[in-house]
């Protein structure tokens, strides 16, 4: 029995918000690190309103001895701004960036000066060269605020050719919408690894919460299988294993060049997709 090809890994947290869910998340790090992720990266709100625990637990990870990589958002930042930031990182010793546009705070009047990704990619390369490995978003079925798919499609190519490293995409259910979207950036020239993002399902009324909210597209198949099986949660979650593996199974085979998870802070089903998948 030939042993699995390594299929490299990368998690995603969000910042804890209270002192007991920074000891959780402490936890749940030391029960998915056994898996040996590449890098770990680490969320932040709106407008960066959870910025300080972003770099709280960023700091964690790396003297944990794993990679670590913040989101970095540019929506109401200015130049200076983000030029203080960058500093900062250096100081902390982050060689990982993950670049974003970011959501606009409620009640906030303007964008600042910075309107897309690729303005912040452009100039983190302006401002520190090679220095930050810099991932970027990328949306196989179109964000949820392009005007058309080739909008969205000109919008990533120009987070590639502004220096971008490598690509995460939002999840998905539908392999063929990644294949189709790596075929279409290749073809228009952005030719950086595009990394598949994997959501576990563990609660059928969050995923769809989430998937409304960002434009992730829940195939009917699998939104009337939850639906069908109401409150039963450990169904839902044998499901949603199958399921999840499957796609994983799949993206594998066609030879994708990682895997990141976006964890929600928990362990368990990562770590049953990651031995059903050999890693």
């Amino acid at each position: 029995m030939t042993t699995p090809q390594r299929l490299p890994i990368s998690l995603e947290f969000f910042p804890p918000k209270t002192p007991e869910g920074v000891d959780k998340l402490a936890a749940v790090r030391q029960q998915l690190y056994p898996l040996k992720p590449e890098y770990c990266s680490v969320t932040y709100g709106a407008g960066g309103s959870t910025q300080d625990g972003t770099i709280q637990t960023v700091r964690a990870i790396l003297r944990e001895g794993f990679d670590a990589a913040p989101h970095f958002s540019c929506i109401g930042a200015s130049k200076d701004s983000v030029r203080a930031q960058l500093a900062q990182f250096k100081a902390d010793g982050i060689k990982r960036l993950v670049a974003l546009r970011g959501d606009l705070p409620s009640g906030y009047g303007g964008f600042g000066e910075f309107r897309y990704a690729s303005e912040l990619v452009a100039f983190i390369r302006e401002e520190t060269g090679s220095h930050f490995h810099i991932e970027v978003g990328a949306y196989p079925e179109m964000h949820p605020q392009a005007r058309n798919p080739q909008a969205d499609l000109q919008a990533y190519v120009a987070k590639v050719k502004a220096g971008a490293d490598v690509a995460l995409t939002q999840y998905f259910f539908n392999a063929d919408a990644y294949f189709r979207f790596v075929d279409d950036a290749t073809a228009a020239g952005a030719t950086i690894p595009v990394i598949p993002g994997i959501m576990p399902i563990t609660n059928s009324t969050q995923l769809m919460r989430f998937s409304d909210a960002c434009g992730a597209e829940i195939p009917r198949w699998i939104r009337t299988r939850l639906e069908g099986f109401g409150d039963d949660k450990a169904s839902i979650q044998a499901f949603g294993l199958d399921v999840v593996t499957a796609l994983c199974e799949q993206l594998r085979a066609a030879g994708v060049p990682g895997l990141h998870f976006y964890t929600m802070n928990q362990s368990a089903t990562v770590l049953a997709i990651c031995q059903r998948l050999g890693v």
